[in-house]
C-alpha cells in the first residue's frame, strides 16, 4: 500500500471537516470579501468541490489579507492581516497535515506557536534549566523576520521536509 500524497491527505474528507470546526471554533472578523464566518456553511455546500478542484490543479488563489491596526497598550499600533473565512478553512485544512511533520524538527525548548505548547510551559522550562545550572535564557520575536528571510533558502528548507 502506498502513502498518501500530502494533497491527499488535505483535500480528505475528514480532514476538511475538522478544518470547518476549528475554523468556526476560533470565529474572528470577516476578510476582504466581508464574509461572515457564520456564511462558511452554505458557502462550502455550494463552493466546495470548485475549492477542491482548484486545490488539485494548483489554480486556488488566496485572496488578499484585510489590514487593520489593533492598538498596542505601549504606544502605537500592531498590524494584523484578516484573511478571508474560506482561506482561513483551506489554511487550517493545510496546517492539521503539515503541523506534524514540520513540528518534530522543533527544538524542544522552542514553544512558540506550537501545538500543545504555551507561556507557562516556557516559564517552568526556563525555571528548571536556571536549577540545574544554565545562565543563559534567549527569548526571540520574530515579528519582522519574514519581511527579512530570504525565501528561497526558507523554502530550500520545506523542500527537504515535503
Amino acid at each position: 500500500m502506498h502513502e498518501p500524497t500530502l494533497l491527499s491527505q488535505i483535500i480528505h474528507p475528514a480532514n476538511l471537516n475538522q478544518a470547518y470546526k476549528q475554523v468556526m471554533k476560533n470565529k474572528g472578523a470577516p476578510g476582504i470579501d466581508d464574509m461572515p464566518i457564520t456564511a462558511l456553511q452554505a458557502h462550502l455546500a455550494l463552493h466546495k468541490e470548485t475549492l477542491i478542484h482548484q486545490l488539485q490543479r494548483r489554480e486556488y488563489k488566496p485572496q488578499p489579507v484585510k489590514r487593520v491596526e489593533i492598538p498596542k497598550a505601549s504606544g502605537g499600533v500592531r498590524l494584523l492581516g484578516i484573511p478571508t473565512v474560506t482561506d482561513r478553512f483551506i489554511q487550517q485544512a493545510i496546517a492539521q497535515v503539515l503541523t506534524p511533520i514540520f513540528d518534530k524538527q522543533f527544538h524542544d525548548n522552542s514553544y512558540g506557536f506550537r501545538p500543545k505548547r504555551y507561556a507557562e510551559m516556557a516559564i517552568l522550562r526556563a525555571l528548571e534549566n536556571i536549577n540545574e545550572g544554565y545562565e543563559w535564557l534567549v527569548d526571540i520575536d520574530l515579528e519582522r523576520f519574514f519581511d527579512t528571510v530570504h525565501h528561497d533558502r526558507l523554502m530550500n528548507i520545506v523542500a527537504r521536509t515535503v
